[in-house]
């Protein structure tokens, strides 16, 4: 037998989930909590073997107690349920220690195989958000293969432009000769298609390389 604990502020969900798994033999649910303070007393007295719990409760980020719980119990599976379905909040949760994390849209067959997951060690996002994270991760790696490779010398230089340092101001700090400051300039101007030295400081502060 599984127990089960929902940590979630709306009654209706609780209740959604209990009729869900009514009829399910290895499932009860053994507490519901309102607020993240009921669900720690809980916690201090009974050790659940999966803790839903809602993102969003009226008193403590769901993700700062998703931390609290980890911290105190290593055993409990503990699943994501929230409305919100953002890459950087799904990634984050899991960072938190949660083992999965579920839409509350979600249908009874879903909600069944996630606690099935991760009552078997294995992480479990759902649909919805797995695509959410894979979106992430295409656009990241789209922006990587698009950001422009930079020598350090030119990494250099770039840093010093940004600092305020003219021309003749890095060839003595850097000990270079104009000549080879101003071709470096260009390389660089090339490299983030910029014509003028603000567009280029620009253009690179998008990227991020400074």
């Amino acid at each position: 037998m599984l127990s089960i604990l929902i940590i979630d502020d709306h009654p209706l969900v609780g209740d959604g989930i209990a009729m869900m798994i009514r009829e399910v033999e290895y499932l009860r649910i053994e507490g519901m909590s309102k607020t993240a303070q009921e669900a720690l007393d809980f916690l201090e007295t009974h050790h659940p073997d999966i803790i839903l719990l809602d993102i969003s409760l009226p008193d403590m980020d769901g993700l700062e107690l998703c931390s609290l719980i980890r911290k105190k119990n290593k055993q409990a599976k503990i699943i994501g349920l929230t409305s919100t379905n953002e890459a950087g909040i799904v990634t984050q949760f899991l960072a938190n220690g949660a083992n999965g994390y579920l839409l509350k849209n979600m249908e009874r067959e879903e909600l069944l195989q996630a606690i099935e997951e991760v009552r078997n060690d294995r992480i479990f996002l759902s649909k919805a958000a797995n695509q959410k994270i894979l979106e992430q991760y295409h656009s990241l790696r789209e922006a990587m293969q698009n950001t422009p490779v930079l020598t350090r010398r030119e990494k250099e230089i770039l840093a010093l432009l940004h600092n305020g340092y003219s021309g003749p101001g890095i060839a003595e700090k850097l000990f270079l000769s104009l000549h080879t400051v101003e071709t470096h300039r260009k390389n660089l101007m090339q490299k983030l298609n910029a014509n003028t030295t603000p567009q280029l400081l620009k253009v690179a502060r998008d990227f991020k390389l400074v």
